[in-house]
């Protein structure tokens, strides 16, 4: 194989320390303090490298720091991860090199410190600019840090910046997530990514009884203001969630819709590769002492992904994309035609919910707010096999 036949492939590197765990937050994290902070970096570094020789014959073109909050990590073991990276990978020379930030954890020092280093993309959770709600929310900043981090990442360098919102906050209106839209479209961030409030079961939002949250139709509401406004903007509702200027989607989260390879670290990151699906268990020091001894770490799942799994699966992700499902590609990869396995379609094309244009089958506008319904009647991941 030429180097330059090589197949893309992204690496996901989980950190699971937060300032505090939001009530609503269900991902694997938790309070730093307990003192191995530098093992955990150092285990990460370690299972990169063990892991290097099964992505040889890949060239990695998206790297992600997730959390957690990666950036409550010096910015030296940031910087020392991503040279270890360099180090044990082929990263191409225009990777994508991506680390969320909650505003409190940022600094002028650590953004300069990040951008020497080569990352190039910085995700932050803003979620409201009504710091009513961002206490209600849990969340530890409130919106001046978020405009000083703004300010700082500007100051480094950085033009590629994602900003996190939320609706159906305890306590929103269409009034203030109107506000906060228009504040963050005000910065023209290069990307913009809008999730609904979801309530998680084991979380401290799943135990309360309190909670004034918006019904079904006022949700939908909020979710058809978000993309208003930013498509007004200028921005591409890209994905169901998510928004982007010419250009500035996410490559790596594109990795995960068209079901690309990637593989993860750390303790609940999740790995696809070789066409198998796994998870390491949410149990850092379960990771690290695996790592340290030259063993695989623990994992919570492992599946392998074929047949009408397989196709389901494609068919999930692909309409999470406003460019939806060509059914070209789908007919050569599993042989029979889109429509012939979750049509017919004319009634759902009829309501408004469904789109047919290019070869290609796609959600509307409209339809993206009902298409986890639409999905339910079409997927059945192999249960009629």
């Amino acid at each position: 194989m030429r180097p330059e036949d090589k197949e893309t492939l992204g690496l996901y590197l989980h950190v699971p320390f937060c300032v505090r765990k939001c009530p609503y937050c269900d991902f694997y994290s938790r309070k730093p303090g307990q003192g191995d902070e530098k093992r955990y970096v150092a285990a990460l570094m370690k299972h990169l490298e063990q892991t290097a020789p099964r992505a040889a014959g890949y060239e990695v073109d998206t790297v992600y720091f997730g959390g957690g909050t990666p950036t409550l990590l010096p910015r030296e073991d940031l910087a020392a991860l991503l040279a270890c990276v360099r180090r044990h990978y082929r990263l191409t020379r225009s990777a994508e090199i991506s680390v969320e930030c909650n505003p409190v954890t940022g600094s002028d020092n650590l953004f300069r410190g990040l951008f020497a280093a080569g990352f190039n993309r910085v995700s932050v959770g803003l979620q409201s600019a009504d710091d009513a709600e961002l206490g209600a929310l849990g969340r530890p900043h409130d919106f001046r840090a978020f405009l000083e981090t703004m300010r700082g990442l500007a100051a480094a360098g950085f033009t590629n910046v994602n900003v996190d919102v939320m609706f159906g906050i305890p306590g929103q209106t269409q009034e203030s997530f109107g506000r906060t839209l228009d504040a963050v479209v005000s910065l023209a961030p290069a990307h913009v990514s809008a999730y609904g409030l979801r309530i998680e079961p084991d979380t401290p939002f799943a135990a309360r009884d309190d909670l004034c949250l918006p019904d079904d139709d006022a949700t939908a509401d909020l979710q058809a203001l978000c993309a208003a406004r930013l498509t007004a903007a200028g921005y591409l509702h890209y994905e169901v969630s998510n928004y982007a200027k010419s250009g500035r989607a996410c490559r790596h989260n594109l990795r995960y819709w068209k079901g690309l390879p990637y593989l993860g670290f750390g303790p609940g990151a999740h790995s696809y590769f070789g066409g198998e699906r796994y998870a390491f268990s949410r149990d850092t020091a379960a990771y690290i002492a695996a790592v340290e001894k030259g063993a695989e770490p623990p994992l919570s799942e492992r599946e392998t992904v074929t047949g009408k799994n397989a196709q389901d699966e494609y068919v999930m992700l692909r309409m999470r994309l406003f460019e939806g499902v060509d059914e070209a590609d789908f007919k050569t990869r599993f042989g029979v035609s889109f429509e012939d396995c979750y049509g017919p379609f004319d009634r759902l094309i009829s309501a408004g919910y469904l789109c047919r244009a290019g070869g290609r089958t796609r959600f509307t506008e409209r339809g993206m707010y009902v298409s986890n319904a639409v999905l339910s009647e079409w997927l059945d991941f192999g249960k009629g096999e």
